[in-house]
């Protein structure tokens, strides 16, 4: 809304400061000020009001060391990270802009899905709190929205080659709908949906949206369940969402940029860049929670905030096309997910052989095994946090890496 306010003023009045604005670095470093001013300052009374209305965590008993000393903590602390993500980018982005609006539905979407859940959870004194089924469908409703917007709505184009500069000084005649992502590591890697269907023949293009959709909807619901399973421990998801999204913060960044993109010779997506204020909001969102969320927790942010996180997670790979280095940029997330998966079917497969199940970890999900080895939760975090780092770092070097 400022970025439209100033925009007008200086074409009235040549307002002074206003020609800042149509810079997105200048309006995403406004936008991290921000959001972690409102996430830190706001936070504390939003903490504080969920501690005076008894929202409190409902902790199960797992055994755990300093376990019980969280039972009571308040939760739904997601609604801060939602709060301060949102207020600045409808401040300070583009509204028009076709992937700034589905990042706004995607928080919104899988904010009220959490909400609901802890909801259940905290009033109704469900523990198992939203039932699973209805997660699913939500998630799933998600993706084919995000999944139809991406594959149908025009302004969501790449770039074609060679992008040469007209005489009238544009390149939009280049800019082309695809399904294409790119494969990281390798040369010449970008790969389009369409080829897993071409085998239909002449059309098949046609038809691309009925595996592109799916693939979208996995992605958003693997994403969010991992995010969801990964807040375990104080600081954990936090922490690594913010690592995360960094990262993809950066490749927003030079896929929306024309000239660093055809420096490093990605796929250049025009208006993705504007992605970057979102991001800057979010991870400004992130780090102020984590002020709380850090060891020992004042807050939790409960399914309200893991499952939005997990959302906005997919969504920007998907946006920026580098869905397929989730594995490893969620390197953390993944782990955490096989971790419940593996013990899970193994236990399952034990029993039905041996009349007994057996398990491979201590505890799943993976910190809860670390815990019951005994290791302090400040630094399985921290060492989580590293190992973020990494995967993230290196999948940032994979720009150049093919």
């Amino acid at each position: 809304m400022l970025y439209y306010l100033l925009k007008y003023l200086d074409s009235l009045f040549d307002f002074p400061g206003s020609a800042l604005y149509q810079f997105i670095t200048f309006r995403s470093g406004m936008a991290f000020i921000l959001s972690l001013l409102i996430s830190t300052i706001f936070g504390k009374k939003i903490i504080s009001y969920l501690r005076r209305q008894q929202i409190g965590e409902t902790v199960r008993e797992l055994g755990l060391e300093g376990q019980n000393e969280k039972a009571g903590t308040p939760t739904m602390g997601g609604i801060i990270i939602i709060m301060a993500t949102l207020i600045p980018v409808l401040l300070l982005a583009r509204l028009e802009n076709i992937y700034v609006l589905v990042l706004i539905l995607t928080t919104v979407w899988m904010g009220v899905i959490g909400f609901l859940d802890d909801y259940i959870k905290v009033f109704k004194k469900d523990k198992e709190g939203l039932k699973g089924k209805f997660k699913v469908v939500g998630q799933i409703g998600l993706g084919v929205i995000v999944g139809a917007i991406f594959y149908f709505h025009p302004n969501v184009t790449v770039r074609d080659t060679p992008s040469i500069l007209l005489e009238t000084g544009t390149t939009s005649q280049f800019d082309i709908k695809s399904t294409a992502t790119t494969i990281p590591f390798l040369k010449n890697n970008e790969f389009d949906y369409g080829q897993l269907i071409s085998w239909m023949g002449d059309g098949y293009e046609n038809y691309v949206w009925l595996i592109f959709i799916p693939i979208v909807i996995f992605i958003v619901t693997a994403v969010s369940n991992g995010a969801n399973l990964t807040d375990g421990i104080d600081g954990l998801a936090a922490g690594t969402s913010a690592i995360t999204v960094v990262a993809l913060g950066i490749f927003a960044f030079v896929s929306g940029n024309f000239i660093f993109a055809n420096y490093l010779n990605i796929m250049y997506i025009p208006n993705s860049g504007e992605m970057t204020v979102f991001i800057a909001a979010f991870v400004g969102a992130l780090v102020g929670f984590l002020w709380y969320n850090a060891f020992p927790a004042q807050v939790f942010m409960g399914d309200t905030g893991s499952l939005t996180i997990g959302g906005v997670i997919a969504v920007l790979a998907i946006a920026v096309r580098k869905e397929l280095l989730i594995p490893v940029l969620c390197g953390i997330f993944l782990a955490e997910n096989l971790s419940v998966v593996l013990q899970v079917s193994y236990f399952k497969y034990t029993k039905r052989k041996y009349g007994e199940g057996r398990r491979i970890l201590l505890m799943s999900p993976l910190h809860h095994h670390y815990q019951k080895k005994g290791y302090h939760e400040s630094k399985i975090v921290t060492r989580f946090w590293i190992v973020g780092i990494f995967l993230a770092i290196f999948c940032v070097v994979s720009l150049k890496l093919r």
